[in-house]
């Protein structure tokens, strides 16, 4: 009983290795083709199992995907490996198929008239570094930024220049200037942006800064400058020969929500009076230019028939006579 219990375990031990062994091995009549650098494996065996597997191929589709997975795996111990931070890692190679892009190649950011003009002028930039040597704080600083050096946001007493007024605050103008400053530079920024575009930026009157303006354009602008009041240019004066203004618009009027009970009843019941009635309203122009466009639709779709139809038939041979 011994001697049959302890072979039993030893071929228990071999069938178990024998599984491992066969989980790692995968047998395949041609070999994969490998791109380690993509963690690509290309299989190019006939699919000869899933014909076989009928209408529900999951299982073969799994096994399948198992072994092309352990052939890669398999292919990867292969490689030169390295520790880093209790890990093992492999150096994949550099990758040898090139896989298509998903969005196109980006396109050359446009020049600013700054970075135009200096390429006319031959102009190149000149590196600085980001530290410099601040002497009040006797330390090496950043040049621009926070805790930047000589930053005079910092002081608590400005000098009152001489042509000055004493009584104007400094701290108020520096903070002023500065907004300014940022000002500038966005509206500099957009204009490159709609220069880049080949956009136009109008102005708030709607004037170029070059001065040349067609007469429609200072129409427009000078009507812009009229409505730019607190009563939207209603009490503006008139030249003598001049015209209204086209598209103006016309303000909406609306009935007070209270007090004119006659004209709200009025209204009611003349919307009942449409609802009820059978004989619905007709308007005469619109069903009018209606049949119009319907009849030209058919006369045009009848002259398209007949153009076709004498382009399908063929001229016959001409008899001998």
């Amino acid at each position: 009983m011994e001697g049959q219990s302890v072979e039993e375990l030893l071929a228990k031990a071999e069938q178990e290795e024998a599984e491992k062994l066969q989980r790692i091995t995968v047998h395949k009549e041609l070999e994969l083709e490998f791109d380690l650098g993509n963690l690509l494996a290309s299989d190019r065996n006939p699919p000869t199992v899933l014909r076989q597997a009928g209408p529900s191929p999951e299982a073969e589709l799994r096994a399948l995907a198992r072994d092309n997975t352990q052939l890669l795996i398999n292919q990867l111990w292969q490689l030169p490996t390295e520790r880093v931070e209790e890990a093992v890692v492999a150096r994949l190679p550099e990758p040898a198929t090139r896989l298509p892009r998903e969005k196109p190649l980006p396109r050359p950011r446009p020049l600013t008239r700054w970075q135009q003009f200096a390429r006319l002028k031959g102009i190149r930039p000149k590196k600085k570094t980001n530290l410099v040597w601040d002497e009040v704080s006797g330390q090496w600083r950043r040049r621009w930024g926070y805790k930047r050096a000589r930053d005079d946001t910092k002081e608590w007493l400005i000098e009152v220049p001489g042509s000055a007024d004493p009584m104007e605050d400094q701290f108020a103008k520096r903070i002023q200037a500065k907004k300014e400053r940022v000002a500038k530079n966005e509206l500099n920024r957009l204009r490159n942006l709609a220069r880049a575009h080949k956009m136009q930026m109008p102005s708030s009157a709607g004037l170029h800064p070059t001065g040349h303006q067609s007469k429609e354009e200072l129409g427009r602008a000078m009507q812009v400058a009229k409505v730019s009041t607190a009563s939207v240019g209603r009490f503006q004066e008139r030249l003598p020969k001049e015209k209204a203004p086209r598209g103006a618009g016309k303000k909406r009027k609306f009935q007070p929500l209270f007090g004119d009970f006659a004209a709200e009843k009025k209204n009611q019941l003349e919307l009942l009076r449409v609802m009820n009635s059978k004989k619905p309203q007709l308007d005469v122009t619109r069903a009018t230019n209606k049949q119009m466009r319907e009849e030209d639709q058919e006369e045009a779709a009848r002259r398209r028939q007949m153009r076709q139809k004498g382009n399908s038939v063929l001229p016959g041979p001409v008899p001998n006579g």
